[in-house]
């Protein structure tokens, strides 16, 4: 992954954490303010809108603290360390951040009431008074469980992919239902050659490094990937944002496209390897849903996989990078003003009865 499309991503995680937290210290404010209307408490010399700044204060700084440091920091921990030093080292940390903002948001708050600067004297007294108390510490276990939750849901959403932790929330495929995507088997070429030229151990780094560059390019497409198998990579796309732009084109050539660009580092670093990829397209209804007991996935079934597997198979029989099923490649037709396709005729498929025709790009 390049570091500005890397940045680009963590940017955005911290974007969206800050408007969900500052969301959810919005509703904890007026949850407060209803119970202080329902239980008719005096807030006599308390100003409401400075309650409110500072709760708007509290969730805009924890938002940008708390996500640079969840995004920078704790999703690292969590591939680089053990899970019980990382969980420590998360506690820690959070506790240093909490302490920091509610100083911050506290401290402001005093200073609104006493009418005086922020740094003055009466004002941390006034904080310090407030510190330690039942609400503090409920508060603190509050944001204790946000920050887990947003946690989690970051982890999900890298293992998955963008918007599948949604779907796991909403129960999407609770119950398998069918639908239309499109599917790319992308295979790394002379794979079993590399692995013998550099070894094991260099050969996992070297997938490691082509899987982390062919990211961007299947981000970017809106593609989502749905299994990494040894050397390939299984991507998939929902039919609108797969037909969208030939997204499901595009994805290729840009994935290809970084490899290039990165040649030189690869030729460096792997003993002149040059990773390429060779790709298989086709379209068609598959069913989806959630499998397994212990480890539970989204699952695709269906004949259109297969299908895709026994193109891409054919590459190296045609001395072609990418090939597409005639069946995509009718519903491309609005966009193949972007593109040369190029027919490789009506292709016996193994363990199809009919012909499939392709098409290179």
């Amino acid at each position: 992954m390049t570091p500005s499309f890397k940045f680009k991503s963590q940017v955005e995680k911290i974007f969206w954490i800050t408007i969900f937290w500052v969301v959810i210290s919005m509703l904890q404010f007026f949850n407060n303010y209803s119970n202080i209307l329902r239980f008719k408490c005096d807030l006599s010399g308390t100003s409401l809108t400075s309650l409110f700044k500072m709760s708007l204060l509290t969730g805009l700084v924890a938002g940008l603290i708390g996500g640079s440091v969840i995004v920078f920091y704790w999703a690292k921990w969590l591939r680089t360390k053990s899970y019980g030093r990382s969980l420590f080292n998360i506690f820690l940390s959070f506790t240093i951040v909490y302490l920091a903002v509610t100083s911050l948001a506290g401290s402001y708050f005093q200073a609104s009431q006493l009418n005086v600067p922020i740094f003055h004297i009466e004002t941390w007294k006034a904080y310090g008074n407030n510190f330690i108390s039942f609400i503090e510490i409920q508060n603190y276990l509050y944001w204790l469980l946000i920050v887990l939750f947003t946690l989690i849901a970051l982890l999900v959403n890298d293992k998955y992919g963008p918007g599948v932790f949604v779907s796991f929330l909403r129960g999407k495929y609770f119950l398998p239902k069918r639908e239309e995507r499109i599917f790319m088997f992308l295979d790394l070429r002379k794979s079993t050659t590399i692995a013998e030229q550099l070894g094991e151990d260099q050969y996992f780094h070297f997938l490691k490094d082509v899987f982390r560059d062919a990211t961007p390019g299947i981000i970017n497409s809106k593609g989502e990937i749905y299994q990494y198998v040894g050397d390939e990579i299984v991507i998939s796309w929902n039919k609108d944002s797969g037909i969208k732009n030939a997204n499901c084109l595009q994805c290729f050539f840009e994935i290809q496209q970084c490899l290039l660009d990165k040649a030189d580092y690869y030729r460096e670093a792997y003993d002149g390897q040059v990773p390429v990829f060779k790709a298989g397209l086709h379209y068609g209804f598959v069913m989806v849903g959630e499998i397994g007991i212990v480890k539970r996935d989204i699952a695709y079934s269906g004949d259109v996989l297969n299908t895709t597997a026994r193109i891409q198979s054919k590459c190296n029989e045609f001395g072609v990078d990418l090939l597409i099923s005639k069946y995509l490649l009718d519903k491309l037709e609005v966009y193949l003003n972007l593109f040369t396709p190029k027919s490789m005729g009506d292709i016996s498929l193994r363990g199809k009865k009919e012909t499939v025709r392709l098409y290179t790009v």
